[in-house]
């Protein structure tokens, strides 16, 4: 019986994958799942599963209740005619499930066709681990072996006579003494950081914020799921940048002018002080709508891009985020002037649906 439950339950949940997948461009471009995002679970809405059951055979029975009836005559007691009755159409009910995050960016990665990402070059921090594992003869004092230690010496005075029972003084020689021996065990770590930079000026509404966020959680459940270690790097800027919390960067309500270069420069500062590129895999998101300070500013930004940030990113990706009052003119600038980057990845998205292929064209190529 339990095993029938357990092929049941396993049946069942396959259903319901196949549903969150078939549907997972729907919620992709919502926003509502994250405010649904537990621990290491998110609750999705998907509609009802009808389950199987049995029906009384209508052809070997009369209908409802004993004996004929007549034409308008209510079946539920207390009921009256010409007043509304319970329908018998489905209504439309919903079921909450639980999704784990490392299913989900199975099957982002599975829709999207994302490649397994692997680390670049020698991006891996190795974790050592010290287990005691043997006894030598050398060694440093705090790990000198009493027990053997003591053994040995007691062997040793016995075999040359000098053991007095009657005062069983035992004291140990360097060739008596014994120490713990370790084995160190080395496990390799990828880490990885990400970055993520968000124009907050004026031209950024609430909508252009919103399709930030959603990307960013999807962005955040992949790589999550390919890294055993995250560290994520939250910048905001107008004409100024600054570092802030989680929360700060998803709520914050700012306006004034846009220095894009402020935002690169302290991601570099932050490189630079917090994570080697020799040790880390360094990821940076830049969400924008494309509105800068002036041709100087922008060519402040390729020189950073090009002299900083590039050589030392797994990757660096650029979203332009369509806004009533942007001009969209820093994407252009960034084809025209970095067109060979192979690690610069640039995505326009005009609202939340386009949020699915930006995540592919950010992450399809596994950097």
């Amino acid at each position: 019986m339990i095993k029938r439950i357990e092929k049941d339950a396993s049946r069942f949940r396959n259903i319901i994958r196949g549903k969150v997948k078939k549907d997972l461009k729907k919620y992709i471009t919502r926003g509502e799942l994250i405010g649904r995002k537990g621990k290491d679970f998110v609750s999705i809405p998907i509609n009802q599963i009808n389950i199987p059951k049995f029906r009384l055979n209508s052809r070997k029975m009369g209908g409802v209740g004993q004996g004929e009836g007549e034409i308008g005559q209510p079946i539920a007691r207390g009921g009256k005619s010409g007043q509304a009755a319970a329908g018998d159409s489905p209504g439309g009910h919903i079921l909450e499930v639980d999704v784990s995050l490392e299913e989900l960016a199975e099957m982002l990665g599975e829709e999207l066709e994302l490649p397994r990402i692997e680390p670049k070059g020698k991006k891996n921090v190795i974790s050592t681990k010290n287990k005691y594992t043997g006894i030598s003869d050398a060694g440093p004092e705090s790990l000198r072996h009493f027990k053997r230690t003591y053994k040995r010496a007691l062997r040793r005075q016995i075999i040359m006579q000098n053991y007095n029972p009657d005062d069983p003084i035992i004291i140990p020689i360097r060739e008596d003494k014994r120490y713990r021996t370790w084995r160190r065990t080395e496990q390799p770590e990828s880490n990885a950081v990400i970055f993520y930079m968000m124009d907050v000026s004026g031209s950024m509404g609430d909508e252009q914020k919103e399709i930030v966020r959603t990307e960013a959680f999807w962005i955040d459940t992949w790589l999550n799921y390919q890294y055993e270690n995250i560290e994520t790097r939250y910048i905001i800027h107008d004409a100024i940048a600054r570092e802030v919390d989680k929360d700060t960067f998803y709520h914050t309500r700012e306006s004034g002018g846009t220095i894009i270069s402020s935002a690169y420069k302290l991601a570099d500062r932050l490189i630079n002080e917090f994570y080697n590129p020799f040790d880390w895999n360094i990821y940076l998101f830049h969400f924008s709508d494309g509105d800068n300070w002036g041709e100087i500013d922008t060519d402040e930004c390729i020189l950073l891009l090009k002299e900083k940030l590039l050589p030392c990113a797994n990757l660096f990706c650029y979203g332009q985020v369509e806004s009533p009052y942007g001009s969209g003119q820093f994407i252009r600038d960034l084809e025209d002037y970095l067109p060979e980057e192979e690690d610069l990845i640039l995505s326009e998205i005009p609202d939340r649906d386009a949020i699915y292929n930006s995540i592919k064209e950010f992450l399809g190529k596994g950097k």
